[in-house]
């Protein structure tokens, strides 16, 4: 398994690119987001990478920050999304905005990314929204005060997105300490630019 990769940039095509290791190139897909930041680079890169065996493909897909490399592992468990579906999406619509659109169940926001049909928005929202269930209810219960709770509501959807509960209690704390961050969905929002930085 081949969990990052540090090297040159030797190519950067559509969807891809070749990261040289030592003198071995390695194809790896990104996304358009990715793909812009890494063409305007210089010098040594890292990207954070999943390996996806298949009988007739060896597939790399690649991340600059590990919190999407989670996201994007959270998205091909969902029924229906594979790695492909996976990329589109991450390149369509920032984190932030995704975990917010799972949280309002906003199937709009949704369809608007290729590949995401109706059928496909309800179905991310039910297993993503029952997945941020099952973790909001192991987590340990804070204070009954609405701040509070929608600190816990947040770093649960976090925490369902892939990151760890240390890392996501550290970023929405970070984020309720600013003006006019009052709902769950600001929070995270917040939380998900600080996580990015990281």
């Amino acid at each position: 398994m081949i969990a990052q990769l540090s090297g040159e940039l030797a190519l950067a095509g559509d969807r891809a690119v070749v990261i040289d290791v030592h003198g071995v190139g390695y194809q790896v897909q990104v996304t358009q987001p990715a793909l812009q930041q890494l063409s305007g680079s210089r010098g040594p890169v890292k990207l954070y990478t999943h390996m996806a065996v298949r009988e007739d493909a060896i597939t790399l897909y690649g991340f600059l920050h590990p919190g999407e490399l989670e996201m994007f592992r959270v998205l091909i468990g969902v029924t229906g999304i594979g790695p492909q579906i996976a990329m589109n999406l991450l390149s369509q619509i920032g984190i932030g905005d995704f975990a917010v659109a799972i949280l309002n169940e906003d199937e709009k926001a949704l369809t608007r990314i290729s590949g995401i049909g109706t059928k496909g928005a309800k179905r991310l929202i039910l297993e993503l929204r029952d997945k941020m269930k099952k973790i909001s209810e192991t987590l340990p219960k804070g204070e009954t005060g609405s701040g509070s709770m929608a600190i816990h509501d947040a770093v649960s959807a976090l925490v369902s997105l892939g990151f760890s509960e240390k890392d996501s209690r550290d970023a929405v704390n970070a984020a309720a300490r600013m003006p006019g961050s009052a709902t769950v969905q600001v929070l995270i929002k917040a939380a998900l630019v600080r996580l990015k930085e990281r």
